[in-house]
């Protein structure tokens, strides 16, 4: 499984690649416009930051299909290699993605709340769908469960398209996803901070540790 950080406060996520096995970073508007200044500088540090092997995704504003496509085209040229435009999964979504496809300009699906969604962004040529896990919670449905229903959808078709989940509020999600083989999530930093968070975990360290330094008087093995 991958793991992307969903967001885009920069100190946040030099943090997280600094401490954990991250593999990009997702944004959407409503997450760059939390940075509050302009988008486009934002993109173009958390590219910095993350370096050019890393994923980003960066999404297409523009409702019609002209103005996809022109986004999508901005997007690239900004951040080069590595970058995957997020549309809707809407009809004029759908037509975005199959023309961006033919120029090879890698899309995701998103905005995913049904498997009938995905199904046809993975057929309009989208490289991933993002159904939205929480968000589908919140409908009274079962997040988990529609993101197992659409990977199976997408393994017995054979289609070539990967599951990227999102909207997480809690560890537990994420890992009864990897459990069953999600390509990918991404999710907020107070998910992945609480991925370890854990009072047994800190106190058993730090047992050790007095342990040994009842022992030896020391902290570190390369003190003695």
């Amino acid at each position: 499984m991958k793991l992307f950080i969903d967001d885009a406060n920069i100190e946040a996520i030099r943090e997280l690649i600094e401490y954990y096995p991250i593999d990009g970073v997702t944004t959407n508007p409503s997450i760059l416009a939390k940075a509050g200044k302009d988008p486009r500088e934002t993109l173009k540090e958390i590219r910095e930051v993350i370096g050019d092997d890393m994923i980003i995704f960066a999404q297409a504003v523009d409702l019609s299909f002209e103005g996809m496509i022109r986004d999508a085209h901005m997007i690239v040229n900004l951040l080069g290699a590595n970058t995957v435009v997020k549309i809707p999964s809407t009809p004029i979504g759908f037509k975005a993605m199959m023309a961006l496809q033919k120029e090879g300009i890698p899309t995701c699906g998103t905005v995913v709340y049904t498997p009938m969604q995905a199904l046809l962004a993975a057929k309009a040529g989208a490289s991933y769908v993002a159904p939205y896990v929480n968000r589908i919670d919140n409908m009274g449905y079962d997040g988990v469960g529609i993101v197992k229903q659409i990977q199976d959808i997408l393994l017995n078709n054979n289609m070539a398209c990967e599951v990227l989940a999102a909207s997480f509020k809690n560890s537990q999600q994420v890992l009864e996803l990897a459990a069953y083989g999600i390509e990918n999530v991404t999710c907020g930093p107070d998910v992945f901070r609480g991925f370890v968070k854990n009072a047994a975990i800190d106190g058993a360290v730090q047992d050790f540790v007095d342990d040994f330094e009842k022992l030896t008087g020391k902290t570190s093995m390369s003190s003695l």
